[in-house]
Parts: structure tokens; C-alpha cells; sequence
């Protein structure tokens, strides 16, 4: 019993599972958001393109209505968030990569040097770049 208690404080504390626990708390209270822009601004903009935004179709004693409701709702959400966030992060995340790619690389440090070096050595080569010592004192 000690070993599946042992086992199941490992799983819990991977940081894979906290990250998802996060995201998901995250998750939810940003859905509070985007039900208020939904059914604040959304909702009434449709309404008055288009008349009453709700749909009610019974079909005999199922009400298919909700399901229609339920998807236009999903779609609209999954678009503001798609718009609102996802596409601005993608942006940003576009420019700082460009910016990373464009900056000179790094130059070698010394030890990559003599290494480099020594395999061209042994291999026969002659060397690339000048070769660094330490000159005992």
C-alpha cells in the first residue's frame, strides 16, 4: 500500500500533470470570459444581423435545437479564442524565432576549437583555425 502511495505522489507531482492542472484551471476561468464576450457582444451583434439567436427545432421528443445552439456556441468561442489569442501569440512567437534566427551564431569556445583540432588531426586534416595553448609559467 506504501509503494502505490509512493507511486501515485510521483505521478501527481510530474511536471507534466501540474502544467496540465494549470492549464486547465486556466482554461476554465478564460471560458468565463469568453461566455461573457460571447453572450454580451456576440450574441446581441448576431441577433440584431440576424434576428432571434437562438434556434429551437423539435423533432419529435428530442430537441435538436440545443445541439444546433451548443455547436454555433463552440464555434464561436473556438473562433474568438482562435482570433483573440491563438493567432496574436503565433505573431510573436513568428518574430521572436525570426530575431533568434537572425542573430550571428555564437562563436566556438576555445575547447571546441582544440577539439575540433584534434579530430581534424587524427583524420589527417589540416586544422581550421589557429591552435590554442596554455603556455606553462
Amino acid at each position: 500500500m506504501k509503494n502505490l502511495i509512493e507511486e501515485f505522489k510521483k505521478f501527481i507531482l510530474k511536471g507534466n500533470v501540474v502544467d496540465l492542472a494549470v492549464g486547465v484551471m486556466i482554461g476554465a476561468a478564460f471560458a468565463g470570459i469568453v461566455k461573457a464576450f460571447t453572450d454580451g457582444i456576440v450574441t446581441p451583434l448576431l441577433g440584431a444581423l440576424g434576428g432571434k439567436p437562438e434556434v429551437s427545432l423539435h423533432i419529435w421528443h428530442f430537441d435538436v435545437g440545443l445541439v444546433i445552439n451548443a455547436v454555433l456556441n463552440f464555434l464561436i468561442m473556438a473562433a474568438i479564442i482562435f482570433f483573440l489569442i491563438v493567432k496574436p501569440v503565433n505573431l510573436l512567437l513568428d518574430r521572436i524565432r525570426k530575431k533568434e534566427e537572425a542573430a550571428p551564431p555564437a562563436a566556438p569556445t576555445p575547447e571546441v576549437v582544440l577539439l575540433t583540432e584534434i579530430r581534424d588531426a587524427l583524420q589527417g586534416k589540416k586544422p581550421e583555425s589557429p591552435v590554442i595553448t596554455k603556455e606553462s609559467p
